[in-house]
């Protein structure tokens, strides 16, 4: 397709507590008048993007626009891949951050939409890695990170059990989680390194820097290294755990002595069962198995 073929917007109205409904109109208004040719799809059920954009590439398309938070784009990007892989064609991506959160865009502006709109406008383009999860029953895809441990049980307490509360739920959920903590052993073999079995209290495999919309889990990530940033946390108490977390916010929680980093191509799990898992802000139940890259698979409009 063309670069002057028109882009599909996937709008997800429900994102960021249906803010993203009401503010959708606008920006997309504001897109046409600055000259970007934009047709419109809305979801109307969580997983329902992925089906809209797998049929729109069958169709031909290749220009698209998630439209919403990080759930959002996880979506679109799970609709691409792995059909743009296995094609071999590259798809142009685009944002409208309208939802709760945008970590992946952290990466590039803290302006928002309003810079996403001017980069749609002058169609500037970063090659951008796609990370690929080959876990017991499929594959999945994402831009941003996939965390297990700690951090992936807050986020799978707060879907399953806070949810309600809003973001009151996800303090309940920190709390429930601390209550409960525990290292835990997930098996990795990062390259051709040894299987590594310590105890860790929670694990990240991050395409980009972001997190949770300015947590900065990842300062050694780069969007298009070819490479998986790993940040690894080994054993720690609750106090310890407590005093450091904050520190993600500036990227120094990284200095602690049980934190370890470092950049790889391809990581082994060896899991016998399923466990929470943490993938562009979603909460999933799989048995990870390995973690690749595909190297500059997408153009991301940023």
């Amino acid at each position: 397709m063309s670069d002057d073929a028109p882009y599909l917007a996937v709008i997800n109205p429900a994102a960021g507590g249906g803010r993203c409904g009401k503010r959708c109109p606008a920006a997309v208004e504001r897109l046409r008048a600055a000259g970007v040719a934009v047709d419109t799809v809305e979801t109307s059920a969580a997983g329902q993007a992925i089906t809209l954009v797998r049929e729109a590439w069958a169709a031909g398309r290749r220009r698209f626009i998630a439209v919403g938070g990080d759930g959002t784009g996880y979506e679109v990007v799970n609709g691409l891949f792995p059909l743009a892989a296995d094609s071999g064609e590259r798809p142009v991506l685009g944002f409208l951050p309208l939802g709760t959160g945008n970590s992946f865009l952290r990466e590039f502006t803290d302006r928002g939409a309003e810079h996403t709109i001017e980069a749609l406008a002058s169609g500037s383009r970063r090659a951008c890695d796609v990370i690929r999860l080959v876990h017991a029953d499929g594959v999945l895809h994402y831009i941003n990170l996939l965390s297990i441990g700690f951090v992936a049980d807050v986020n799978g307490l707060r879907a399953r059990r806070f949810k309600r509360w809003g973001e009151f739920g996800y303090v309940l959920a920190v709390i429930t989680a601390v209550a409960g903590l525990r290292a835990r052993a997930y098996p990795m073999r990062i390259d051709e390194g040894e299987l590594d079995e310590a105890l860790q209290t929670f694990a990240s495999f991050n395409n980009s820097k972001f997190t949770g919309g300015k947590m900065m889990m990842a300062p050694h990530a780069d969007t298009a290294d070819g490479m998986i940033a790993v940040v690894r946390v080994g054993e720690m108490g609750r106090l310890s755990l407590l005093a450091t977390f904050p520190k993600i916010f500036k990227g120094t929680h990284v200095q602690h002595p049980a934190v370890t980093t470092c950049q790889a191509a391809r990581v082994e799990l060896r899991l016998t069962e399923a466990i929470d898992v943490m993938v562009d802000g979603e909460a999933l139940e799989v048995v990870p198995q390995v973690l690749d890259v595909l190297p500059g698979a997408l153009d991301v409009v940023v």
